[in-house]
């Protein structure tokens, strides 16, 4: 079935054939959008034409809510109905981080466990590490699947693939009517070698169909082949407890859309740092987890190449609930397979391949308390979108780092969304009265100290990923986005020792602008055990083309407007003989197929080893597990434009120097200057060419940037900001 087919079964709206034509004198749209926590973010993109970004509050609940109203601001902002804009949108992509805060927050389907007679512990025991090793005052992380829904199969396959044990089923049939006793809506099936021979993962995927008409159900075969039996386990716990979640939401968007006029291909986003046509994502929700945060690399990618050139970036993304941080070396993204869903080995496990992000609750709806000990905290609770910071006037009683900006004098409640939402200031100073008040100080230093912790948090996670894994961040541009991100980022790119700063004028919407910007990835896995010594050029030749004829299976279903360059690179997953951990080497040429090939993939990851670890054992045997293609379709993207004029403000050019607009200031609040009145600038009465000093305010409809003593921003040829920061 292809994917097309497959959105078919989840979406019901009109019938594009029904559409009435579009004629070529119509400009083509493009829109991507990102579904977060507490705002929905919209890109448009017109061709020819301009860019233009939207912004709305998340409906939790329906999901569509939100993304409509955020469309109808992007029409609005291009003077046509939303049933038109649609109507001639070709492509749309869909991101959110539902899948991640239902993890989180512990929303998702009741699930249970199949696995192996003798092996119910999988995910209890996990696998080995800890990040505070020595403090044994802390409980053990509960699984996934709790213990009582994981159930023991009878049956046994070998290494190679042997039955050992026939699959009982009848026992089978006795432990899924038990599950369904405890009101199971998903089931994830996890048995040991089912990568060699997945037959007995397969009955039970029909047994459960019979015996829980309506569950949904996950093989872990299908949803990540590999040999770890703790991650394969986890990631399909993960995507089968997902399913009924987000087919719901998926079905509400794609049908909401379609409604509404849509008629053109729906892709959605994967946490491999690209897209896919929706109806991969029905089928594997697991892709979805990471995937907000896993576009905004890819539009910094672009951003910083066009801007400045750089291939070595620090991507900085602040949202409403979280703090956000990737790199790109040597111009490509990072990529990692140990993605946890919150603190590493207490949290759960993906284990699937994703662009390495790293987050904390540090973000715009962060809420700052006292501990116990009398100390200043900031998340990682957040209060959301609903009901909000205090200053959103939606019954929020908590002061947030929102709050606390608005109180410094850094945010214009009547300008708040471009002025579609008015803050409450009133609100905000009283909740940092009441926190000031905790600590034994005034509000604004209250404030001010929120945002210095907040900021401390965020430091501490950009160190983690750069001068822990080797990288000097004075030797990188910093990319930040978000619609928090200009709040607080020269104090800490200064703290970094970073001297330029670029943050795009779609900082505040950044994820769905790389949605704009993302090719279409698919990835493919095997797993095949092979070494140096005794290398198997036969069995890894048939491993390598069974991947390659699944990759143009997935090409074949692909729309044939969507069927743009395609790219394969290979690489397997290595380490020195008995090892525990692998680190992935890329295979030159695309396969191993002699002697010559196998040499110098040795000599690649000895090279590898000793840049990571500073370890090299040459002559020491390698051991190769896993094998991997990564697909990459090119995709048609907008240019990058600048914003355009209006006519009006271009004849004002001259008579306001920098772009300040004449006459505005307003007061705010900096540790080195104290309160002092500051000019503040508006996004749209700024051209090219224009620069503004620190301190200083620069106000976008989607985010404010604070321009701190010593700094200066000045706008690009692309409408972008690149801010020159003082040590």
């Amino acid at each position: 079935m292809s994917a097309q087919d497959r959105l078919g079964k989840v979406a019901d709206g009109p019938d594009p054939s029904q559409e009435p034509p579009i004629t070529g004198s119509e400009r083509r749209v493009r829109i991507a959008c990102d579904i977060g926590g507490t705002f929905t973010d919209v890109v448009v993109s017109e061709t020819p034409g301009d860019t233009v970004m939207g912004k709305a509050l998340t409906h939790r609940e329906r999901l569509i809510d939100g993304l409509l109203a955020a469309l109808e601001r992007a029409a609005g902002e291009l003077g046509v109905a939303l049933d038109s804009l649609l109507h001639r949108t070709d492509l749309f992509i869909f991101s959110t981080t539902h899948a991640t805060n239902a993890i989180l927050e512990g929303t998702t389907a009741k699930t249970a466990l199949l696995c192996t007679e003798g092996f119910p512990d999988i995910l209890v025991r996990r696998e080995g590490g800890s990040l505070r090793p020595y403090d044994y005052t802390r409980a053990f992380a509960d699984p996934y699947v709790p213990r009582h829904l994981t159930f023991e199969i009878p049956e046994r396959v070998d290494v190679d693939g042997t039955v050992l044990m026939a699959l009982d089923e009848d026992l089978a049939r006795e432990r899924l009517r038990e599950a369904r006793s405890f009101g199971v809506e998903a089931v994830a099936v996890c048995l040991l070698w089912s990568t060699a021979n997945p037959e007995h993962e397969q009955r039970l995927g029909r047994l459960v169909e019979e015996e829980l008409p309506g569950a949904r159900c996950s093989l872990s075969h299908e949803v990540n082949p590999i040999v770890r039996e703790y991650r394969r386990a986890s990631g399909t716990s993960i995507d089968a407890s997902l399913k009924p979640l987000m087919q719901r939401h998926l079905r509400e968007i794609a049908a909401g859309l379609r409604e509404r006029g849509f008629s053109g291909q729906l892709l959605a986003a994967s946490s491999a740092g690209g897209v896919v046509p929706i109806g991969e994502l029905v089928d594997r929700p697991l892709w979805a987890v990471r995937s907000g945060p896993s576009l905004a690399p890819v539009g910094a990618r672009r951003i910083a190449s066009a801007e400045t050139g750089s291939g070595e970036v620090i991507v900085c993304d602040t949202g409403g609930t979280s703090f956000d941080v990737s790199l790109i070396r040597s111009g490509e993204l990072v990529f990692t397979r140990e993605t946890w869903l919150g603190e590493p080995f207490c949290g759960h496990l993906t284990g699937v391949s994703s662009v390495d992000v790293r987050s904390i609750g540090a973000g715009g709806g962060s809420i700052a308390w006292v501990d116990q000990g009398g100390l200043l905290r900031v998340g990682p609770q957040s209060a959301g979108a609903d009901p909000g910071p205090a200053c959103y006037g939606r019954g929020g009683v908590r002061p947030t780092v929102t709050d606390a900006a608005l109180v410094l004098g850094y945010i214009d409640p009547d300008y708040f969304l471009g002025g579609r939402m008015r803050l409450d200031a009133d609100a905000a100073a009283r909740v940092l009265r009441e926190l000031g008040s905790s600590l034994g100080i005034e509000s604004r230093a209250a404030a001010h100290a929120v945002l210095a912790v907040a900021n401390e948090r965020m430091i501490s996670a950009i160190h983690e990923l750069t001068v822990n894994e080797g990288v000097d961040p004075r030797e990188s541009l910093l990319v930040a986005g978000g619609g928090a991100a200009g709040l607080t980022i020269v104090p800490i790119a200064r703290e970094l020792g970073c001297t330029e700063i670029v943050i795009p004028r779609a900082a505040g919407v950044l994820s769905a602008f790389g949605g704009q910007q993302s090719d279409i990835v698919r990835e493919v896995t095997a797993p095949h055990f092979s070494d140096s010594d005794s290398f198997d050029f036969a069995g890894v030749r048939d491993v390598l083309e069974t991947l390659r004829g699944r990759m143009r299976e997935f090409t074949r279903s692909l729309p044939e407007e969507l069927a743009g360059a395609a790219q394969a690179q290979w690489s397997a997953e290595a380490r020195y003989a008995h090892q525990v951990w692998e680190i992935t080497i890329p295979l030159a040429g695309g396969d191993l197929a002699d002697d010559v090939a196998l040499e110098r993939f040795v000599e690649d990851f000895h090279d590898s080893h000793e840049r990571i670890f500073a370890v090299r054992e040459p002559g020491q045997r390698i051991e190769m597990s896993q094998w991997k293609g990564r697909l990459v379709i090119d995709t048609e993207k907008p240019a990058l434009a600048s914003r355009t004029r209006h006519a009006a403000l271009r004849s004002e050019e001259a008579s306001r120097p920098n772009g300040c607009v004449p006459g505005v200031r307003r007061r705010a609040f900096f540790a080195e200057e104290g309160e002092i009145e500051v000019p503040v600038h508006r996004g749209e009465q700024l051209s090219p060419g224009d620069c503004a000093q620190g301190p200083a305010l620069l106000i976008e409809p989607e985010t404010t940037i604070v321009l701190y003593p010593g700094s200066v921003a000045h706008v690009t040829e692309l409408g972008n900001y690149l801010v020159e920061v003082n040590p």
